[in-house]
C-alpha cells in the first residue's frame, strides 16, 4: 500500500511540474532555457555542451563546456569551462545576431622544450589560467524550438600566460540545439 501511494505521489507531482510548465499559448523560440552541441569541436578531438538561460527578449547568461578526448591532436587545450552573457540584436525573441563577453577557465599544456634530438617535453603538468574575451555570432530559432548557432570569439589569458606557448583563446562554434 505504502508503494503504491508513493507512486501515485511521484505521478502526481510530475503531472503538476508537467503542467506547470506548458502553456497553451507558449511560443516554443520564447522558452526560456536552451541546450546545445557544437558540432565542429569533434574536428580537433574535443565535445563543447553548452546551456543558455535568457532573461528577455534581448539577453541571456550561458555556460559552455569544451573537453578534449583525443591528446594525439597538437592543440595544447585539455579542457574549459565558459560562462558568458550574450546580447541579442534581432527582433525575434533571443535570436539574430549577438555579441558575447565572457571568462574562461582553462586547462593548458605546459611550454614545449624541444630536446638535441627534435623530442618535446612538456615543462610542468598543466596551467590553469583565466581567460577574459568577447565575441559575436547568430541564432536561429525554428518554431519547433530546435536551434541553430554560428560564433566566433577571441580572448586573452591574463595570469599564466608565459607559462604555456600562447597567450590567447579562441572558440568557434557551428551548434545545434534545443530551446525548452
Amino acid at each position: 500500500m505504502k508503494k503504491n501511494f508513493l507512486l501515485a505521489m511521484i505521478l502526481f507531482a510530475f503531472y503538476s511540474v508537467n503542467a506547470q510548465n506548458t502553456k497553451t499559448n507558449e511560443d516554443p523560440s520564447e522558452r526560456k532555457n536552451e541546450i546545445k552541441l557544437n558540432l565542429i569541436a569533434p574536428l580537433s578531438g574535443a565535445v563543447e555542451a553548452g546551456f543558455e538561460r535568457y532573461l528577455n527578449k534581448n539577453s541571456s547568461l550561458g555556460i559552455s563546456v569544451f573537453m578534449v578526448y583525443d591528446n594525439t591532436k597538437e592543440d595544447d587545450l585539455n579542457y574549459f569551462i565558459s560562462p558568458y552573457y550574450r546580447y541579442y540584436f534581432g527582433k525575434k525573441y533571443a535570436s539574430g545576431f549577438f555579441a558575447e563577453g565572457f571568462g574562461m577557465f582553462t586547462s593548458i599544456d605546459g611550454k614545449k622544450i624541444y630536446a638535441a634530438d627534435n623530442i618535446a617535453f612538456t615543462e610542468g603538468k598543466n596551467v590553469y589560467d583565466l581567460a577574459l574575451g568577447a565575441g559575436l555570432g547568430w541564432k536561429l530559432v525554428t518554431k519547433k524550438g530546435f536551434v541553430f548557432e554560428a560564433n566566433a570569439a577571441y580572448g586573452r589569458l591574463v595570469f599564466n600566460a608565459d607559462k604555456t606557448d600562447h597567450n590567447q583563446v579562441i572558440k568557434l562554434g557551428l551548434s545545434m540545439g534545443y530551446r525548452f
